[in-house]
């Protein structure tokens, strides 16, 4: 049986989702994608699962798309079956509903950086690089590099990765507020860790519906983190209880404002 291609573990009240294509540095392709995609369901569904990490397997966290799996496909597969799947998964991993952190204990370009972005925070070992090389090869970002991470690095930045080319090493991206910390090698998992349980240890009701709203002041979320906090807000009261006890026994309801 072939070796899982993202898994699943958890440690507690966090939750690990690892790249495994380390003779690739975790390029993704469309198998990949499709395992990332059931892998955040996973941690999603977790119960008791607060925080989720995002890590790569072997030395590089993630270099982005894997060229082979793309180079040969038409237009059309290529618009819908790479760039538009691609954007529903890392914007499956933008809004999950725990708060999530990049260990980047490898290099994190393109499509790999673009993941990293759809996170909620970068820890970055201090050798690690971060770019968008893509127009070297007359390609675009085509993950959201220019728009999510615009909105969370700030346009000079993606501009200065995406037009002009450049490469940052960890201690530069942490200047520009491209990753959170920067950490010494090998420590990246440990250090992400560690962080984690700090924030496990918040009120886990607060720090989702908080993310939420940060994402509706960020451009992230609108519709559905407007009606996902009314929708729960709603639903921890008596005027619920007493609607659904009034349906079941054909009643009318007795509403308490409660």
């Amino acid at each position: 049986m072939a070796e899982p291609l993202v898994t699943f573990e958890r440690d507690g009240a966090i939750g690990i989702v690892t790249l495994r294509r380390p003779e690739k540095f975790n390029a993704l392709d469309i198998p990949m994608l499709r395992a990332l995609e059931t892998a955040l369901e996973t941690a999603e569904a977790a119960e008791g699962v607060r925080v989720v990490l995002l890590r790569g397997e072997g030395k590089g966290f993630c270099s982005g798309g894997d060229v082979e799996a793309w180079a040969q496909m038409n237009a059309a597969d290529f618009q819908v079956q790479w760039v538009r799947y691609g954007h529903r998964v890392f914007d499956r991993l933008a809004r999950l509903r725990q708060p999530t952190i990049a260990v980047l204990s490898g290099h994190a370009l393109g499509g790999g950086l673009e993941l990293a972005a759809a996170c909620d925070f970068r820890v970055a070992e201090a050798h690690v690089k971060l770019g968008f090389p893509e127009t070297s090869i007359g390609v675009v970002p085509g993950w959201s590099g220019t728009q999510r991470a615009v909105r969370r690095f700030g346009a000079q930045t993606v501009r200065r990765l995406a037009l002009g080319g450049e490469i940052l090493l960890a201690p530069e991206a942490l200047a520009l507020g491209v990753v959170d910390r920067v950490v010494e090698t090998g420590n990246g998992l440990a250090q992400a860790s560690a962080w984690a349980q700090t924030i496990a240890e918040r009120g886990p009701l607060a720090t989702e519906a908080a993310k939420l709203m940060i994402a509706v002041a960020e451009g992230e979320e609108s519709a559905a983190a407007t009606e996902a906090l009314a929708s729960g807000f709603i639903a921890l009261s008596g005027d619920l209880k007493a609607g659904v006890s009034a349906f079941k026994t054909k009643q009318k309801p007795a509403f308490s404002r409660s």
